[in-house]
């Protein structure tokens, strides 16, 4: 640690940086040898009266190198100079924390989209079609993709917050490109800008992904809807029959039933003529007995279709 072996730092460290600020001499110029010259980035600043050099690797302490080299400038220019540089180093780290997330996230996001090709596919087949298993099993992908989701969407879009900072602290630098070197906006744009790319498209990807599952869903739902309506006519469809078979029974039953009342009611009526002969009428209890018959018949069907009218009519009137 450049703070010694007795430090204890707070948390994690995410960034360190050792800038050097010396006058702009040929003596100071010679420490631009000391930088890797495959990453070595070399601008003028300030209208010509600073130049920042860097390389944006570690040293053996795992601090990032910066030298700045002054011509004249203020001592509060000079600060806000260096605040900027810090304030570079410093998001361009952070930003660059979503990478890793990124690359997770892009290998389970191909997953999830071989599974949700496999599903579909096996939903256009009707004739083996699994409603139910294909319906859980979207329902699992979309929750695992919504999980994915929601765990990334802070670290993306902190990213996104980080790298617009540092492009702000390159606008306000204005720099001018020395010949044979790259500049800090130059070498960003081609180590940056490509992670940030990658961390948009797996946001992206999970975007559409989360509406392909929902499409998929919601056609799978259809046809499960458009089944169970088919299950529900063939049931109303067997009830009716049922009833039916139930209404030709009981009208059967109510015609023996005409036929076992009326027998018993002109038995009372014959037993009623053969006990009243006593008392000398004219008629005989078989002329009697013979013309109840009718009268009975009648009289039960119309007793029998008035009771049942009361019963399945319960809200009319008994008359009606």
């Amino acid at each position: 640690s450049p703070f010694g072996n007795g430090f204890s730092p707070p948390g994690t460290c995410i960034s360190g940086i050792r800038l050097e600020i010396r006058k702009w001499t040929q003596a100071s110029e010679q420490l631009i040898a000391g930088f890797d010259p495959t990453s070595l980035c070399y601008s003028l600043v300030e209208r010509g009266n600073a130049a920042i050099v860097t390389d944006f690797r570690q040293d053996g302490d795992g601090l990032t190198r910066m030298l700045l080299l002054d011509r004249g400038l203020t001592p509060a220019r000079t600060g806000a100079l260096s605040q900027r540089l810090i304030d570079i180093e410093t998001y361009r780290t952070l930003a660059m924390l979503g990478l890793p997330l990124a690359l997770t996230l892009s290998g389970r996001a191909r997953r999830i989209e071989d599974r949700l090709a496999q599903t579909t596919l096996e939903m256009k087949v009707a004739g083996t079609r699994d409603s139910q298993t294909l319906l859980a099993d979207l329902t699992e992908l979309a929750a695992e993709l919504e999980a994915d989701a929601a765990s990334s969407l802070y670290r993306f879009g902190a990213s996104r917050a980080y790298d617009g900072i540092v492009g702000e602290r390159l606008d306000a630098l204005e720099e001018e490109a020395v010949p044979g070197y790259d500049t800090w906006r130059g070498f960003l744009q081609r180590r940056v800008a490509p992670a940030m790319r990658t961390c948009r498209s797996v946001e992206e990807r999970q975007e559409n992904l989360s509406r392909k599952l929902t499409r998929a869903t919601t056609l799978l739902r259809t046809w499960v809807d458009v089944e169970v309506e088919k299950q529900n006519r063939d049931l109303l469809a067997s009830m009716n029959t049922r009833a039916r078979l139930q209404l030709r029974l009981q009208q059967t039953v109510e015609g023996l039933s005409v036929a076992a009342v009326s027998y018993y009611v002109v038995g009372l009526v014959g037993y009623v003529a053969k006990g009243a002969s006593i008392f000398g009428h004219a008629f005989a209890p078989e002329i009697i007995t013979a013309a109840s018959v009718p009268v009975a018949i009648l009289l039960v069907w119309w007793g029998v279709r008035r009771v049942r009218r009361m019963h399945s009519e319960p809200g009319k009137p008994p008359g009606e």
